[in-house]
C-alpha cells in the first residue's frame, strides 16, 4: 500500500510540473482569447491580462467553469508602472510563469506615412513594442532565474515586408521579429525559448479596431477569402509550447489560404 501511494504521489507531482502557469497579455478578445482557451484545455492555469476589466471576469468564469485556474490583472501594458505593480505583486503561487505570450497589440489607421496620425502612431509603437519590452522586461529575469520559461511575441506577416499605407504598423511589427530575435540571442545559454509567430489575415476585431469602429469597411478586409481565426493562431502557440525541450519553435509565418503575402490576397 504505501508503495502504491508513493506511486500515486510522484505521478500526481509529475502531472503538476507538466502544467505551466500562463501569462497572456490582451487575453480579452481574438487571439488573446484564442490562447487562452487552448492553453486552458492543454491543462495550463492562466494569468489573463486587459484593458477590460469585466470582460476579464466573464472569461475567468468561463474558463473556471471548465476547472482552469485563472488570475485575471486589469491593465494597459502601455502603463509601466501598473503593469510592474500587478507583475511584482502576484501571489506567491502565481509568480513562476513558464510561458510568457506577449499578445497585446493594435493597428490604427491606413494612410499613407505623410498623412498618418500623430495619436494612432504613438499608441501602436508605446502598445506593441513599449508595452511588448515591459512585459518581457518584468517576467525574463525570473525565468532566467529558474532557468526555464517560453516568450512567445505575436507578430505579423507585416513585419517581413511594409504593405501599402501600413508604415507605422509594418515598423512596429518588424520590431517585434527584430526583438524575439534578440532576445533568443540573449538567452541562448538558457533553457528559454522564444517564439515569434507571424500570423497574416485573421479574422478579429483587429480591422474594427484599426478603423476606428467603421464596421463596414472592416468587414470588407475579409470579403472573398476565408480568413484565419484566433484559434488557428492559438493552435500554432499551444504546439510551440509543448515541443520537447530541445526544440525551439522559433518562427512560424501563418497565413490564410489564397495569401500569398501581406499585400497579396486572393478574393474569389
Amino acid at each position: 500500500m504505501q508503495q502504491f501511494l508513493y506511486f500515486c504521489k510522484q505521478n500526481i507531482e509529475l502531472f503538476i510540473c507538466m502544467n505551466k502557469t500562463v501569462l497572456i497579455t490582451g487575453a480579452t478578445s481574438g487571439i488573446g482569447l484564442g490562447c487562452a482557451r487552448k492553453f486552458a484545455a492543454n491543462g495550463d492555469r492562466l494569468i489573463l491580462t486587459g484593458r477590460n476589466e469585466q470582460r476579464l471576469e466573464e472569461i475567468r468564469k468561463e474558463l473556471e467553469a471548465k476547472g482552469t485556474k485563472v488570475l485575471t490583472l486589469a491593465f494597459d501594458v502601455r502603463d509601466r508602472a501598473k503593469a510592474t505593480e500587478c507583475i511584482e505583486n502576484l501571489p506567491k503561487e502565481w509568480k513562476d510563469i513558464d510561458v510568457l505570450v506577449n499578445n497585446a497589440g493594435l493597428a490604427l489607421g491606413l494612410e499613407p506615412e505623410y498623412q498618418g496620425d500623430f495619436e494612432d502612431w504613438e499608441t501602436m509603437i508605446d502598445t506593441n513594442i513599449k508595452g511588448l519590452l515591459t512585459m518581457t522586461r518584468l517576467i525574463v529575469p525570473g525565468m532566467m532565474e529558474r532557468n526555464r520559461g517560453h516568450i512567445i511575441n505575436v507578430g505579423s506577416v507585416a513585419g517581413d515586408a511594409a504593405y501599402a499605407n501600413g508604415n507605422v504598423y509594418c515598423a512596429t511589427k518588424s520590431a517585434v521579429k527584430t526583438l524575439s530575435d534578440g532576445l533568443r540571442l540573449d538567452v541562448a545559454d538558457s533553457n528559454i525559448r522564444v517564439t515569434n509567430l507571424k500570423p497574416g489575415l485573421v479574422e478579429t476585431n483587429f480591422s474594427n479596431v484599426r478603423f476606428h469602429g467603421d464596421t463596414e469597411r472592416a468587414a470588407k478586409v475579409y470579403k472573398g477569402i476565408d480568413p484565419l481565426t484566433g484559434d488557428d493562431i492559438a493552435d500554432v502557440a499551444v504546439y510551440a509550447a509543448n515541443a520537447p525541450e530541445h526544440v525551439q519553435i522559433a518562427e512560424v509565418l501563418i497565413l490564410a489560404t489564397y495569401q500569398g503575402s501581406g499585400s497579396v490576397i486572393v478574393r474569389k
